[in-house]
């Protein structure tokens, strides 16, 4: 009894202390699918940065992450909106900080067509999410070189293989970060560092929440009535919980994922029509 007793430990550890002490930055990291990869991380010993812009909210992430892990959590303040701002706060934070992982999250554009946008709107996408990842990247990765390795994922979206409906600015920027990330696989992937893009589909966010909720208001159908149609997009006949697409974005930050590089990894249950 006592041998299986230790031979369970050893094997629970192994599957469940990969990331111990490997310290991983994590953006929109205090809701939707940036704070259940944090738990996620967290669950598998890793020390966590969060990032995003509500200092309150990070605070009470970071106290619940140290109430159910026993890793070193800290967090950053950032607004990805506010470039001057977002800059200073990177470089005060990541000055001498050594960095494993890094997990590009940020919250969509507004929904609309593309014809109708205004070109403030692309400039401002733009910055969020193609500059803002690029300013970490490169204050990040020379100390993944330092350390020999790294993972970075950048969370996308599935209109990168498919275009989607009355999303006409975030299709174009996710499209730019797509083929960013790409280009930059091919050129890190010499240090042992890793690059991947995870593309979620309808998911169980406040950011979907929205989105339904505006359907439902300019139509005759429930807010229960229009999640049901959305989830019917899928295979899966369902939305995604966060929790579904933290466990890809957690896969490629693992050791398991070492030779998977350069790839887009969609987790929509399905829904995407090309391979």
């Amino acid at each position: 009894m006592l041998f299986f007793c230790i031979y369970f430990l050893i094997i629970f550890v192994e599957i469940n202390g990969e990331m111990k002490d490997k310290t991983i930055v994590v953006c929109g990291s205090t809701q939707g699918i940036g704070w259940s990869t944090a738990q996620l991380l967290a669950q598998e010993g890793a020390n966590l940065i969060l990032v995003a812009r509500n200092e309150s909210k990070l605070k009470a992430c970071v106290e619940e992450l140290k109430k159910t892990s026993n890793g070193k959590h800290d967090y950053c303040v950032a607004d990805f909106s506010n470039w001057e701002g977002f800059t200073k706060a990177i470089n005060q934070k990541f000055e001498n900080t050594n960095v494993y992982g890094l997990v590009n999250n940020t919250g969509g554009p507004a929904a609309g067509p593309v014809f109708s946008a205004k070109v403030s709107e692309f400039t401002a996408a733009f910055q969020q999410h193609l500059l803002c990842n690029h300013y970490l990247v490169q204050k990040l990765v020379p100390q993944m070189k330092n350390g020999g390795s790294g993972r970075i994922v950048n969370v996308i979206s599935t209109s990168v293989k498919q275009p989607l409906p009355n999303l006409g600015v975030s299709n174009t920027i996710r499209g730019a970060v797509a083929n960013w990330s790409k280009t930059l696989a091919n050129e890190l992937g010499a240090f042992n560092i890793t690059v991947n893009n995870v593309l979620p589909g309808a998911t169980n966010t406040v950011r979907l929440k929205s989105i339904v909720e505006n359907k439902a208001n300019g139509s005759d159908q429930t807010f229960e009535e229009v999640m049901k149609e959305m989830g019917k997009a899928s295979p899966m006949l369902r939305v995604a919980e966060p929790e579904e697409v933290a466990s890809a974005i957690v896969f490629l930050l693992s050791e398991k994922a070492s030779y998977i590089n350069g790839i887009n990894v969609p987790v929509d249950g399905g829904r995407t029509k090309s391979l």
